[in-house]
């Protein structure tokens, strides 16, 4: 028995925006986590939870930012 396997990529960065779409999950999830922690943690640990916070969404940021600038290449807006 033979089997094919066919992948079509629609985008020039299918991998890419896969990629960045996996990041953008876990970071989505870290924050959810870092959100839960401020429940129970300590007022010397929640400064570096709030650190933590402010990193997460600044990746949240570069990635979406990268999306984006992944999809406006494969479709220019006229």
């Amino acid at each position: 028995m033979i089997m094919t396997v066919c992948a079509l990529a629609f985008h020039d960065n299918t991998f890419a925006v896969f990629d960045l779409k996996e990041q953008l999950q876990m970071l989505y999830i870290n924050m959810w986590e870092l959100f839960t922690q401020l429940v129970y943690v300590t007022p010397d640990q929640r400064v570096v939870v709030y650190e933590e916070i402010a990193h997460i969404r600044s990746e949240i940021v570069r990635v979406i930012t990268e999306l984006l600038a992944h999809d406006q290449a494969q479709h220019p807006l006229p």
